[in-house]
């Protein structure tokens, strides 16, 4: 695959922009797609559609938090990364590499352990009930086991794009996402695994685009080449303080995920509590259409930023900046109409139950009524992040975070376990007012402190 490496420096905002966007918010959609299809296929398992359902959806903000560990990694390297590339520094950006690509190797032979000795008592912890956990624990065993090939293939995903080739980073997605769709019917009704098949299907799927990533990281059109050595305790520490941030978002939305699927199964108790899980399965899956794409876009332009803040290019940041919040905000506002015009079809593809459908859409109408909002909180964290504000970065978006675990407590105690839906456009409106309140107090001083360092007054 021919891939066209973008200038970070040079080339003009608005299409450069676009061009590192579009692939990574395609890539994040089809990423997405094939988890919804995942839901899908098992939502439509004859007799056992809806309880199947359930149990994965239990295993998915899991899934998530395993994942957000590959985010600390490729998201805290990548934008050192592009920095030290800036500065035309490739052998520290080599070293980077390398040291980042030996950290995911580690955390992943770490967490697959962890999780396999802990799985059962997490699940039940996490929202399964006694009819919900077996397909849970089946879907979440064969996942855990091919963590090495998720991690990897995220994380190190991550350095493609930081080097401009975002098409390489699209096509490695695509090609698990692709993979995943087709191998999903043959493993679940062809050879009748059920939820096992969807499982073992997404775990091939990840080792396809694992062994892809890596192989296009070492071709020798890359400006910077994985390879061995170079390994410090000093990038270590930089990565894992960079990559703080992004992994913090990523963990605690999984975490309170798993707090609205707890909530739920509690206060729903035993007459609605897996209906209100499987809803909320489906609410989550059609919030995925939204954030994913959103967080590509986002996370897809970060090396713009980076790159020119490494390059002391203020003026190149101000309006790569605009382009992105503006990007976003129309997004969100074509996936708002979306919302009011597509969602019942939407639903009726996971389940053909009239009252869960019914619920489904009133639900996923709540949760996603403040998107517009969002669409500012979004891109101004990841930027922050992209030019290595990451304590503002973190502090706004667990603010956010604060609000919505509230919510998630206060509303089902005392207006009913519904209400607990209004948790999520409640902390996007509030979050979102602090954190452009703290953007616009803070960014002068940040663009001088980027000009600072042409003339070697400021350091990275």
């Amino acid at each position: 695959m021919k891939a066209r490496a973008n200038n970070l420096g040079s080339d003009p905002i608005f299409p450069l922009v676009l061009r590192l966007a579009i692939p990574t918010m395609l890539a994040q959609l089809v990423s997405v797609l094939y988890s919804i299809v995942d839901r899908i296929y098992i939502g439509n398992i004859p007799d056992i559609g809806t309880t199947a359902l359930a149990g994965v959806g239990v295993c998915g903000p899991i899934v998530t938090l395993l994942s957000s560990f590959a985010t600390l990694v490729g998201l805290g390297g990548s934008p050192i990364m592009a920095m030290r590339m800036g500065q035309g520094q490739k052998d520290y950006a080599q070293r980077i590499l390398n040291t980042c690509f030996l950290m995911l190797v580690v955390l992943s032979l770490g967490l697959t352990l962890v999780f396999l000795l802990t799985k059962d008592q997490l699940l039940m912890w996490f929202g399964a009930s006694a009819d919900t956990f077996p397909y849970a624990d089946t879907y979440m065993t064969i996942y855990t086991a091919g963590t090495f090939f998720a991690l990897l293939s995220t994380g190190m995903n991550s350095f493609l794009i930081c080097q401009g080739f975002s098409g390489l980073g699209m096509a490695t997605v695509v090609l698990g996402a692709v993979l995943n769709i087709v191998l999903d019917p043959i493993f679940i009704f062809l050879f009748h695994m059920d939820v096992a098949g969807a499982a073992i299907a997404t775990v091939l799927s990840q080792m396809a685009s694992c062994a892809f990533v890596l192989l296009s990281l070492r071709s020798k059109k890359m400006p910077v080449r994985l390879g061995w050595g170079g390994f410090s305790w000093k990038t270590v520490r930089r990565v894992l303080a960079f990559g703080l941030s992004p992994f913090l978002i990523i963990a605690t939305d999984s975490i309170l995920l798993i707090v609205l699927n707890t909530v739920l199964q509690r206060y729903g108790g035993a007459a609605l509590g897996d209906t209100l899980v499987a809803c909320a399965t489906i609410v989550q899956s059609y919030m995925l259409l939204i954030t994913m794409p959103m967080g590509g876009l986002t996370l897809g332009t970060q090396p713009v930023i980076s790159f020119n803040y490494g390059a002391a290019q203020p003026g190149r940041i101000k309006s790569a900046i605009k382009i992105i919040v503006g990007l976003c905000v129309v997004f969100c506002a074509l996936m708002l109409v979306v919302t009011h015009t597509v969602s019942p079809l939407f639903c009726r593809l996971f389940t053909a139950d009239a009252d869960t459908i019914e619920r489904s859409v009133r639900y996923i109408k709540m949760f996603t009524c403040m998107i517009i909002p969002l669409a500012v909180q979004y891109p101004l964290v990841d930027e922050l992040t992209a030019m290595g504000r990451v304590r503002q970065a973190l502090f706004c978006s667990l603010f956010r975070k604060s609000v919505f675990f509230v919510g998630l407590l206060a509303l089902p105690y005392f207006l009913g376990p519904e209400q607990t839906f209004f948790a999520e456009p409640i902390a996007d409106v509030v979050a979102a007012t602090t954190t452009s309140i703290l953007f616009l107090r803070s960014f002068p001083k940040t663009l001088r402190q980027c000009a600072a360092l042409r003339t070697g007054q400021a350091a990275l």
